[in-house]
């Protein structure tokens, strides 16, 4: 089958890599693998977390170094020795985690890395930021520092970082995951017409439709292997459908389905239950660089998904943080349960059952440092029965630890390994086993699928399905149209800190939300 085999490696490449190994302490990471990345082409990455993606992309910007194997860059064997050599040698990196300075403004996380003689001077960076941004439909503010900045926000300054460099390679990783459904389409318009130049890109995402309609090969990773290829001209000759059907068979077996296929819900909302939350004309002070919230109001019925769909940046953040307690409003109120909850902390709303569950997973969500077991109980520190008298129980804390690792299917090595060596798969678990454990009534997940692979995607949709199948109500945000359309009885429209409109999951809710969030009316 021609998808299977790897295209040999020749002095047309740009980059490419030779039988690379890379090996960590009781894992292998990547196993013999070979990859070519040729100029004019857009080259897809797939494969699920572990599966060894995130450390070829560390060996091609210098951060490791190969075990086994070897670089080539312009058909000669050369070592990528630094993040500073691959900039050098023209591969440029946006990572999915972000690798900006928070102090600093955008324009001098634009500018960092070169040296300085050959830096631009501001207007000719600012004229170059403004071709960039008016091509992705995107605005920057230069002179904005970083740590004011949403995550999709500082995402999109990691895309232009390595855009204004005039890389040759530009090794995007889960760049379309904070934005619109007309970002991404905008952003891959934007990766043809730079291929069309002779750039070479490789795209990692998670999503099958992005590199059906994105790509031009594809490679798929399993284990630290690479099991097979679809090379342009098969890539030319499949369809839509196809392409995924191929793929979907290189990472998981035989499968016929599309996994992405969008099926509404078929939850019967009990319309006359009281609402588990009720918000009422909650309003939060903007800032410089966040838009605040006006009058924002909505419930949430048990067993009931209400999303939460607009560009992000639009107070999406914002709305999560003050209903959690992280962030005052100025007035309106937030009931639970029929009871006003709005002058209680936080910690008080989560013994509630209000629960949290941040898009930050490694900033906010988790300590990267600390053991998985103890992040399991971050928001129950002192607590009984894991702390008494300020004393915490370890056998206690290992005990419930175990358990919600066995429930939640976390791979890890042991419940001592610093959560931040896992995946963002397993991360992400941890956070779900955290937030829907003993007492949860409402749960807030904020992009709970970002950066995951797609095993993981469909897990945690699953885990969310259950959710609300147990009861509970559940408010959904979440930058991907798709995954709304695929999880909720009803979707809202926040733009500028107003919610515009609400519409019901229904056949014509696809056309009626995207009407809301460019501005029309539904």
């Amino acid at each position: 089958m021609s998808s299977l085999s790897s295209s040999p490696v020749d002095s047309r490449d740009i980059v490419a890599l030779e039988g690379v190994t890379k090996r960590f302490p009781g894992i292998v990471a990547n196993d013999s693998v070979d990859l070519s990345i040729h100029p004019g082409e857009v080259h897809v990455l797939l494969g699920e977390n572990g599966a060894g993606k995130s450390t070829l992309i560390g060996m091609l910007s210098g951060l490791q170094q190969p075990d086994e194997g070897r670089i080539l860059v312009d058909g000669k064997p050369t070592p990528i020795t630094s993040p500073r050599h691959a900039l050098a040698l023209g591969i440029g990196t946006v990572f999915q985690h972000m690798m900006l300075v928070p102090t600093l403004t955008v324009a001098e996380n634009l500018l960092l890395g070169g040296p300085w003689w050959q830096r631009p001077r501001t207007e000719e960076l600012a004229a170059r930021v403004a071709e960039i941004t008016g091509s992705l439909g995107i605005t920057v503010k230069l002179h904005a520092k970083v740590s004011e900045l949403s995550l999709g926000e500082q995402q999109q300054v990691e895309i232009l970082r390595a855009m204004v460099r005039n890389s040759r390679v530009l090794i995007l990783d889960e760049s379309t995951s904070m934005l619109t459904p007309k970002g991404i389409e905008e952003l891959g318009a934007l990766m043809r017409r730079l291929v069309e130049q002779g750039l070479a890109i490789v795209f990692i995402t998670h999503k099958l439709k992005e590199a059906a309609a994105f790509g031009d090969r594809i490679s798929v990773l399993k284990l630290g292997r690479k099991v097979g290829e679809i090379p342009p001209e098969r890539f030319r000759a499949l369809g839509e459908q196809e392409i995924i059907s191929e793929i979907v068979e290189l990472m998981f077996g035989k499968q016929k389905d599309d996994p992405e296929a969008v099926e509404r819900p078929a939850r019967a909302v009990d319309a006359s239950a009281a609402p588990l939350l009720q918000v009422a004309d909650l309003t939060v002070a903007p800032t410089d660089n966040a838009p605040g919230l006006s009058s924002i109001s909505f419930d949430i019925r048990p067993g009931e998904i209400l999303g939460i769909a607009g560009i992000d940046g639009n107070g999406q953040k914002q709305l999560a943080e003050a209903l959690a307690g992280q962030r005052a409003a100025t007035s309106g109120s937030v009931r639970l349960e029929g009871t006003a909850i709005e002058a209680l902390s936080v910690g008080e709303r989560r013994h509630r059952g209000l629960r949290y569950l941040t898009d930050d997973r490694l900033g906010e969500g988790t300590v990267g440092t600390f053991p998985v077991s103890i992040n399991f109980f971050l928001k129950q520190v002192g607590a009984a029965p894991f702390w008494r008298s300020g004393v915490e129980q370890r056998a206690e804390i290992d005990r419930r630890a175990a358990e919600l690792v066995r429930e939640y299917d976390v791979r890890t090595p042991s419940l001592k390994t610093p959560v931040a060596r896992l995946s963002g798969g397993n991360i992400q678990k941890v956070l779900l086993a955290r937030e829907l454990a003993e007492g949860a009534k409402v749960v807030i997940f904020n992009k709970p699928t970002y950066g995951l692979d797609l095993a993981n995607t469909l897990a945690s949709r699953q885990r969310i399905r259950d959710t609300a199948a147990r009861g509970l109500a559940v408010l959904l945000i979440s930058t991907d149209l798709e995954e709304l359309l695929s999880m909720c009885d009803r979707i809202a429209v926040i733009a500028n800190g107003v919610l515009v409109g609400t519409v019901a999951n229904a056949d014509d809710a696809r056309t009626r939300v995207g009407r809301l969030m460019i501005g029309l009316a539904a």
